[in-house]
């Protein structure tokens, strides 16, 4: 119990302390920790009680931080690119909806692969542009 609370005291600060570029790089990594938690819960045994309780919570969290990120975007500084990941973000959300509703894997993985190398590109530009190594990608992608 204690090992949690400093993990959620490093967190908080990492959070207050990041920058709005690492902020959406944690939002991206937040997503994709809760694809991966979605995809593995889908391999689960039918039998398993929480598999569909998982497998719902872990994509309403993808979606609500996709919805963050989408949220986020400034149409006047972004310009086409803010449009087009409009766009790309409504079809993210579209695909886990379908996935959830369904309970189908395939969407996930789908949505993973392409929401991981939207966040490995952020995560270039940012090390570009700081110089900083951003943190390595905490995902599983299939």
């Amino acid at each position: 119990m204690l090992a949690q609370g400093y993990a959620r005291t490093y967190r908080s600060n990492a959070v207050l302390t990041a920058s709005p570029g690492q902020l959406v790089l944690m939002l991206y990594d937040g997503a994709l920790r809760a694809l991966a938690q979605a995809r593995d819960a889908f391999s689960w045994p039918e039998s398993e009680r929480r598999r569909i309780e998982v497998i719902n919570q872990q994509l309403l969290k993808a979606q609500a931080i996709i919805a963050e990120l989408q949220g986020g975007l400034n149409f006047e500084a972004g310009g086409e690119v803010a449009v087009t990941l409009n766009r790309v973000y409504d079809y993210y959300n579209r695909r886990l909806f379908e996935a959830n509703l369904r309970k189908q894997v395939q969407p996930v993985v789908e949505v993973e692969r392409l929401l991981g190398e939207i966040r490995d590109g952020w995560a270039e530009m940012l090390m570009k542009q700081g110089g900083s190594q951003p943190a390595e990608p905490v995902r599983g992608v299939a």
